[in-house]
């Protein structure tokens, strides 16, 4: 007979505390109803995936059994702490062995934490064998107190904000990626390690791009596209198109109107399975902004953002009457909030190196000013006017930015800017960051981004995105690319994980 030292009545330690959730009250009616329809619907599933978004907007996840995971639902699961400590490329950005410099007593020696899954996200994935499931948790310190580095937690006590005015943000996502053919080749493992990427995955190009919306050069994805559109509906998710955009094989996704946190949830499960699908069909997606393809064009992602009255049920951005290019003075306010903290918060919004490729004049209809406008694709701020669907498109973002803290950050400041009632007229505001290390100054300086965040997540994202801008630097002066080009540092670094 086989000791098992860490067994604990019958439940393995490695999944986490027995009744951790009931222990701590981490749940409320609704996860608990939903936690109970989980239990039914485990007999046909073999394998749950338990995930979590780390800082830089990756899933991080185990897979365990379905018998484990009724286990995994009430204690949680004990996860290690490396997905705070690395940085893009995996080097260690922020020192565990001594004193981490976070105020989070755990982190030392990179002890666990515990993962609580959140059944509400529990998805059956469509068609993979054996049966699997997917499921998002939330990040939790050993003594049941939310994990301070938890960028799913940072979007819910915004959204607890916007509850305690009456309010409820909604949000619509519109994100652009790309869609290659992977060619074969080794699997990018040559000289990598710690803080040093090994080859991006080799691929070619799928079409040769430039003809806007061109059906011809949908088709030439479809037998791709359609079937990844028939999964995304069978997720769930509001899908409303799959569209081709210019660059070559370069595709455009949007859904519908979300509350706040599914809307992040959703772009995660969509990123993480889009990779997936398309990978297990030898294809290769990417959310990079600019890979270093020939003649491949920028990608963005444009959040599209209104304000509910829970106590109306009425979008408090519409205008009186149907005026055209119009907007309420509560929706103005709110675009000044976004337009005063864009420098301070870009980071958040594009955080990586590659990012800030596509805010320069190269790229016609991507914001290279702070500023706002009706109608027009050129303003950062892009103002849809239509009477109660009367909402605002922010085109600063970079596709592959976590989720929870580019829509936080969005809404932070516009509630700023709703509850100053500051109008939208300044003439001025500074203007938007060029390169990742001008953002990082201007995020390390935030007062506002410590209030989002709290200090040791912004702590950390300073550290985590130090060591990726330092590591950047240095390879640069070394190497001495032309100032415009995408380098190979960035293809390595972003093509592949992202």
């Amino acid at each position: 007979m086989i000791s098992r030292p860490w067994s604990l009545h019958g439940e393995e330690g490695a999944v986490g505390r027995p009744s951790f959730v009931a222990e701590f009250g981490l749940w409320d009616d609704r996860q608990a109803a939903a936690a109970e329809r989980i239990e039914a619907e485990l007999d046909e599933v073999d394998l749950v995936r338990v995930a979590f978004c780390d800082p830089h907007g990756l899933a991080r996840s185990k897979t365990v059994p379905a018998n484990v995971f009724r286990t995994v639902l009430s204690n949680g699961m004990d996860f290690s702490a490396g997905p705070f400590l690395f940085d893009t490329g995996h080097a260690v950005a922020v020192d565990f062995q001594t004193d981490p410099g976070l105020g989070i007593g755990e982190l030392l020696g990179a002890g666990d934490f515990v993962l609580v899954p959140d059944p509400r996200t529990f998805q059956v994935l469509p068609g993979i064998e054996p049966r699997t499931a997917w499921v998002l948790g939330n990040e939790y310190l050993r003594d049941g107190t939310p994990h301070p580095l938890a960028s799913r937690d940072v979007l819910r006590r915004v959204c607890a904000r916007y509850a305690k005015h009456d309010l409820d943000p909604v949000i619509g996502l519109e994100i652009e990626w790309y869609l290659t053919r992977l060619t074969g080749g080794p699997p990018g493992n040559a000289g990598n390690g710690f803080g040093q990427q090994g080859p991006a995955p080799a691929v070619e190009a799928v079409n040769p791009g430039y003809q806007f919306n061109l059906d011809g050069h949908y088709d030439s994805v479809a037998e791709i596209a359609d079937p990844l559109t028939a999964m995304l509906s069978v997720l769930g998710l509001p899908l409303r198109s799959m569209e081709h955009e210019s660059g070559p094989g370069q595709l455009e996704t949007t859904f519908g109107p979300m509350l706040a946190l599914d809307a992040a949830d959703a772009m995660l499960l969509f990123r993480t399975q889009v990779k997936q699908f398309c990978r297990r069909r030898g294809m290769h997606a990417s959310f990079m902004t600019l890979p270093r393809l020939d003649s491949f064009d920028s990608s963005g992602w444009h959040l599209h953002q209104s304000v509910t009255s829970t106590k109306t049920n009425r979008n408090v951005f519409a205008p009186e009457g149907n005026a055209q290019d119009a907007m309420s003075p509560e929706g103005e306010a709110y675009v000044a909030g976004l337009l005063s903290h864009a420098r301070e918060l870009c980071l958040l919004s594009v955080p990586t190196v590659n990012g800030y490729r596509r805010l320069g004049p190269e790229f016609t209809l991507s914001p290279t000013s702070v500023n706002w406008c009706f109608e027009d694709r050129t303003a950062m701020v892009r103002v849809l006017s239509g009477g109660s669907s009367t909402h605002v498109e922010n085109r600063i973002g970079e596709p592959c930015a976590n989720p929870y803290l580019v829509i936080a950050s969005q809404l932070y400041a516009g509630l700023e800017g709703l509850t100053a009632g500051t109008p939208a007229d300044r003439p001025a505001y500074p203007e938007l960051p060029r390169s990742l290390r001008e953002a990082l100054d201007a995020f390390r300086e935030s007062g506002p981004a410590a209030d989002l965040l709290g200090t040791p997540l912004k702590t950390c994202l300073t550290k985590l995105k130090e060591s990726e801008v330092s590591r950047f630097d240095t390879w640069r002066a070394e190497q001495r690319p032309a100032a415009d080009e995408v380098t190979e540092w960035e293809h390595r670094e972003y093509f592949g994980v992202f």
